[in-house]
């Protein structure tokens, strides 16, 4: 039997032997922490402190501003300095809460809990939606909201998103081999609350490592299974990771939940550990710094807020000036201008690279060589979509399933054209989308 996958995708340099060795190291901050309000899909959560105000380490300082939304915690102690406007990665200007750490990290008392086998479906959602848990593989969607489906009762499978498919991203993997049994851990509170569904750990099999680690962790687990994922990207795109673990395929009008799935992310996965078996609410991740102009790339444990300049500094700064600054992966991340932004719920990697390949590379007609059908996951017509948007005829764009693109960006890396079809998809994605919601 071959390896579990999907039609399409592509193999890119991975890049990850820079980093996948290289425990994960704590760092503590040294500036102020900034947190933004708008860390999540949904509403912007509000603040329920003021400028003055004293705050410990774990004390909410933002409620959930509405259903779709998440508290956000403090991750120091300290005063709070201000509430104003500053960048986040993407390059936009966010309401954030300005918190001047006092360097002393004195924390709240944690109200303990219960064993898990005596809670109760509502009592675990609550802790998990309290604990201001979010989706952390990037999408930041508010992990209760995912959790509680309409009919729990036909969720016949939790798939843990062990692939990370992203070039240069070590963090899961780190968190695998360093947190196995937190993971686990995760996976069997999400299990208490689906009791008819089974435990995936989906895995690509260029992390024989871990695979063997989750195998003797969930033994006596007869609910979760580790099933071998094909090291492909995207692997672990949410959509892509369905089909191949369940064979259950989705499109853009329906939820995981729909085809009786619930996905979580590993990062995910052990925040829910922390929340509902220690009390404790979501205030750190671990995150790859990595790329040929870091001079140590590595794995670190960093609180939320932390500016995103001392976590490059920490890995040694930079060989030189980097043409290119990623928040994620190559593949779907994003180019930052600055890195005085801070560190987020979604924060999963820092890529600094000397050259900038693909601002290099001209981009030229299409030849109709047809490479972006063959590799695209969605089975859609890349570059006629392509050419749709750019002419914004949203019509066309629509009728041709230009709406079921993941963004994955695998045209785009085999397009010999070196067209930026990913980019032109979608951004009629979102304009077709806010016309929708107009209508």
């Amino acid at each position: 039997m071959g390896l579990l996958t999907f039609k399409g995708g592509v193999h890119p340099n991975d890049g990850k032997s820079l980093a996948k060795d290289q425990p994960i190291k704590t760092l503590l901050p040294k500036g102020d922490l900034v947190y933004p309000l708008s860390q999540h899909i949904g509403a912007p959560a509000n603040p329920v402190v003021a400028v003055g105000d004293q705050v410990l380490k774990g004390q909410k300082i933002a409620e959930a501003g509405g259903f779709v939304s998440a508290p956000v915690y403090a991750s120091v102690s300290g005063t709070v300095k201000a509430i104003e406007p500053h960048f986040n990665a993407t390059g936009s200007k966010v309401n954030c809460i300005v918190i001047e750490n006092d360097g002393q990290y004195n924390e709240v008392k944690y109200t303990p809990t219960r064993p898990l086998e005596k809670m109760n479906r509502e009592e675990i959602i609550n802790l998990i939606g309290e604990a201001g848990i979010v989706g952390m593989g990037g999408a930041g969607f508010p992990t209760r909201v995912k959790l509680s489906p309409k009919e729990p009762d036909k969720i016949d499978y939790v798939i843990a998103n062990c692939a990370e498919c992203e070039p240069y991203i070590t963090a899961d993997y780190r968190r695998m081999i360093e947190n196995t049994k937190e993971l686990v851990s995760g996976m069997r509170v999400v299990l208490k609350l689906f009791g008819n569904a089974k435990g995936i750990f989906g895995v690509e099999d260029n992390k024989k490592d871990c695979i063997e680690l989750l195998k003797a962790a969930i033994k006596d687990e007869p609910r979760m299974e580790v099933m071998e994922l094909q090291t492909k990207y995207p692997q672990g795109a949410e959509r892509q990771l369905i089909y191949a673990t369940t064979k259950r395929a989705i499109n853009s009008t329906m939820l995981p939940a729909d085809a009786g799935c619930v996905v979580d992310n590993v990062e995910t996965l052990i925040s829910i550990h922390n929340a509902v078996l220690r009390g404790r609410p979501s205030m750190e991740r671990v995150v790859t710094v990595s790329g040929n102009a870091v001079v140590k790339p590595g794995n670190f444990l960093v609180l939320f807020g932390t500016n995103q300049q001392e976590l490059v500094d920490a890995a040694g700064g930079f060989r030189q000036e980097p043409e290119k600054v990623i928040s994620g992966g190559p593949m779907m991340g994003f180019s930052m201008f600055t890195l005085d932004t801070p560190i987020t719920k979604t924060t999963s990697s820092i890529l600094g690279f000397i050259w900038d390949e693909v601002s290099k590379c001209p981009t030229t007609a299409c030849i109709n060589c047809g490479r972006c059908v063959s590799v695209c996951p969605s089975r859609i017509i890349p570059s006629r979509l392509a050419d749709y948007a750019e002419k914004h005829l949203e019509d066309m764009f629509v009728k041709y399933n230009g709406m079921e693109c993941v963004e994955c960006g695998s045209c785009s890396y085999v397009c010999p054209a070196k067209r930026s079809l990913k980019q032109s998809i979608g951004s009629m994605k979102k304009i077709a989308m806010a016309n929708r919601k107009k209508k």
